[in-house]
């Protein structure tokens, strides 16, 4: 059933509010690898965080990095409708497209964004997977915009497991919260396919060494 109109809208308000309300109970602890939070912002990033952690991901942008701004990838789905409003309310900007496949559109906002000197936000593998797998647009990103790339986790001494592709993280209640900022990545041109798989892989590897929650 699509639900839509004044009910969606209002859905999305309680939503939000829960969301808000959830985060607040959660304990967080920061490894801040790369040295942005509480700093002024000089560079500008890629942010980049696996689908399944994406959860409170903008409450914990909005609380522990309320210096930096910028803008969402977020999938042009029915999914990513929704997504798009709880974001927005966050106070971040959405640009709609896939990360797997970046058209030339999306590629363009992205790089005004990154040249405007504010971050954008990308979850590599998503809006369908497969998980851990991270998807080549990314990379064109980096290597056109000249950005590094910041890994980025979120870990939950208690959470539950929903039964999607990523068998997504939703934390219980009162959970420890660990917020992984990994060291900027950079990108290398490259000039052959192998070269390309070699950065992808490089990158892929930069994330997942910042996951303990498989």
């Amino acid at each position: 059933m699509k639900i839509e109109g004044w009910l969606a809208r209002w859905l999305i308000a309680f939503g939000f509010r829960l969301l808000q309300l959830w985060a607040r109970t959660l304990r967080y602890e920061i490894d801040d690898r790369a040295g942005i939070v509480g700093r002024p912002v000089t560079k500008n990033y890629i942010g980049a965080l696996w689908h399944n952690r994406l959860l409170i991901f903008p409450f914990v942008l909005r609380r522990f990095l309320p210096q930096r701004d910028g803008a969402a990838l977020i999938s042009a789905s029915r999914d990513g409708d929704l997504i798009t409003d709880v974001v927005q309310r966050f106070g971040y900007n959405v640009i709609r497209g896939s990360s797997s496949r970046l058209g030339a559109s999306a590629i363009f906002q992205l790089t005004e964004v990154l040249a405007s000197g504010r971050d954008v936000v990308i979850t590599p593998d998503g809006p369908r997977g497969p998980a851990y797998e991270l998807g080549p647009g990314i990379i064109f990103l980096a290597q056109k915009s000249g950005a590094a790339v910041v890994p980025m986790s979120l870990e939950y001494s208690r959470c539950w497991r929903l039964e999607s592709w990523d068998r997504f993280i939703v934390p219980r209640p009162f959970a420890k919260v660990r917020v992984l900022i990994g060291d900027p990545h950079r990108v290398k041109s490259t000039g052959t396919p192998k070269e390309f798989e070699s950065e992808r892989l490089a990158l892929q590897d930069a994330i997942m060494a910042l996951v303990e929650m498989r």
